[in-house]
């Protein structure tokens, strides 16, 4: 398997092994499909290694079932009956936000239920409760100053031990691209949708 080639080595004392072990913070952002997947490919990895993974969704509606879902959950189970694999936890965060933001009473709602899903996240993140975090359209709440992005980098920075977080959404703040060590960003070149042709089972979700 292809290992890479590092452009540079910093003079940083550690070791290649040292290196090569530093836990990542991975953030997918940008126009295009895929930052999800994306991401849910890497936990499947993961989960592979032996790592305990949790998934955080923030703004994709508690009543959609995603196709990640329901496998990243089947092997959970399937840790549990076997111990092949890793544990997985599977959280929906706050009250079903989508894509539009709303103008009523409700958006105080939704800021309180993101707000006190990134408090779980963090006290998680502090007391290494895993090793590997999907934190789902987070960049969403951070866009719209639901949440502190000083706050976030800063817990992100000072984590403990060895734990991966891979962040996704459109909008990702500067200082969350700057504090991270991989940043891809999805661009749309063409999509099903532009001929206006809806989303699919088993692509979409």
């Amino acid at each position: 398997m292809p290992q890479g080639v590092p452009e540079s080595v910093p003079n940083d004392g550690l070791t290649t092994r040292q290196r090569r072990n530093q836990p990542v913070l991975a953030v997918h952002t940008g126009p295009g499909k895929g930052k999800s997947t994306a991401a849910f490919g890497m936990a499947m990895r993961a989960w592979n290694a032996g790592m305990d993974v949790a998934v955080f969704q923030f703004v994709k509606s508690a009543k959609w079932k995603v196709g990640e879902e329901s496998t990243m959950t089947a092997l959970g189970r399937l840790h549990e009956q076997t111990g092949e694999g890793g544990p997985v936890e599977w959280h929906k965060m706050g009250q079903g936000w989508s894509w539009i933001r709303r103008s009523d009473d409700a958006e105080q709602d939704h800021a309180d239920a993101a707000r006190a899903g990134w408090t779980e996240i963090a006290r998680r993140i502090a007391s290494e409760q895993h090793d590997f975090y999907v934190l789902d359209e987070f960049t969403y709440p951070l866009h719209w100053g639901w949440i502190d992005v000083d706050e976030v980098v800063t817990a992100l920075r000072e984590r403990p031990g060895r734990q991966h977080v891979v962040i996704t959404g459109r909008y990702a703040p500067d200082a969350l691209v700057e504090a991270a060590d991989l940043v891809t960003e999805m661009t749309k070149i063409k999509h099903p949708m532009d001929a206006g042709r809806k989303g699919q089972k088993g692509i979409e979700w």
